[in-house]
């Protein structure tokens, strides 16, 4: 007794109302678990890859869904209405190998985003690769913004030998591997699967003979100078995309891309955070005790600061809008001064009985009012011992 077949919907695990992309999605995932590259001599998935293509090859064409959907699996046997195009091969047609065949250099090959066809369909073209430069700028150019001037490599075509990239006197020959295509097709069991030659790359020509100058690239390395435009408010890390001006595409692919990386300076003054800066501000005990005005620098000059009588060391003034500007918008940061209080030093004698005069002043009485951080930490040294 003959085994029973299974149902291709459940083959491919879709339902029997599932869109043609449904279908297509599911019939992609599964070629590649069970596909035997993966699954070297398991006699079990190699039967799943064949069940799966199987139904992709019915299900994946509308007129034998339509078909198989009226009349099940009689509808490809012998005399049934699908059978015509469905002689030998267990059930598989010339066209449905080629069908198969484009979903598989998906899956391997181009799926990766490196290669695509040319427009004659006879080779593969490549990327070239992204190149890095490292731009180091201060924090200024950081906040304003500014257009920047650098050299990076640039290849044209070599002259010695027209870019073909052989001798001269030579010529690339047909890659005798795979005709000139570009591809090889490698059989497992029903299906073929199409791959990237590896004599020649894809390009479907091999170089004897490779150019003494551009050692068979075609292409020779020079310099080209580029004005980049840096925006106010760009961030330590950030990476700035210059389309096209990376390395050199192969067999007539695109060129890849520049990605210029910022790296910011460190600043004698200001700490950035953000778009907040921040600063350590020196100030006179005198300033700080009967209060009084103090300059501070900015990164669009000087401002100045307000300091209330009394002011303690460690104090925190905000000052609006003074920080980097947002990157997306047009809002900016601020400015955190963090003042401290600077103790006198090399005072002479006079200087010395002048503060010994002032401190007992402030000492006189008993309780210091002048000190309420001194004083309330005495309080709470008493409280402890009793």
């Amino acid at each position: 007794m003959a085994e029973e077949q299974r149902d291709y919907y459940e083959v491919l695990g879709v339902e029997r109302t599932a869109t043609q992309e449904e279908i297509k999605r599911a019939y992609r995932k599964l070629a590649m678990k069970y596909h035997p590259d993966r699954n070297h001599g398991n006699k079990d998935a190699e039967e799943k890859f064949k069940q799966v293509g199987e139904a992709y090859s019915i299900l994946g064409d509308e007129d034998k869904r339509a078909a198989y959907d009226r009349y099940g699996h009689s509808a490809f046997g012998a005399g049934g209405p699908g059978a015509g195009g469905f002689g030998g091969f267990g059930g598989f047609s010339q066209a449905d190998f080629g069908n198969m065949g484009d979903i598989f250099a998906d899956i391997f090959g181009a799926a990766t985003g490196t290669t695509r066809r040319s427009a004659e369909g006879n080779k593969q073209m490549f990327r070239g690769d992204d190149l890095a430069y490292n731009l180091e700028i201060t924090l200024e150019q950081a906040a304003e913004g500014f257009k920047s001037r650098i050299k990076v490599p640039k290849w044209s075509k070599c002259e010695a030998c027209n870019g073909t990239g052989a001798e001269k006197g030579t010529h690339p020959e047909t890659c005798p591997m795979c005709g000139g295509s570009g591809f090889v097709r490698s059989g497992q069991g029903f299906f073929t699967v199409q791959r990237t030659c590896p004599e020649c790359r894809g390009t479907g020509k091999v170089i004897r003979h490779p150019c003494h100058e551009c050692h068979g690239t075609g292409v020779v390395e020079g310099k080209q100078t580029l004005e980049v435009n840096i925006p106010a408010g760009v961030f330590d890390g950030a990476r700035i995309r210059v389309p096209g001006k990376g390395g050199p595409g192969q067999n007539g692919g695109p060129n890849g891309d520049l990605y210029v990386q910022i790296q910011i300076k460190p600043h004698d003054v200001f700490e950035r955070d953000g778009m907040d800066l921040h600063m350590q501000m020196p100030m006179s005990f005198v300033t700080a005790a009967l209060g009084g005005e103090l300059e501070v620098p900015t990164l669009e000059g000087k401002a100045v600061l307000r300091i209330p009588a009394g002011t303690q060391p460690g104090k925190i003034f905000r000052l609006k809008d003074r920080g980097i500007k947002n990157l997306r918008g047009p809002d900016k940061g601020d400015l955190y001064v963090h003042v401290t209080v600077e103790v006198p030093v090399n005072m002479d004698k006079e200087q010395e009985d002048l503060l010994r005069k002032f401190d007992a002043s402030l000492n006189s009485g008993g309780v210091n009012h002048h000190a309420p951080e001194k004083q309330g930490f005495f309080d709470k040294l008493s409280n402890l011992f009793k």
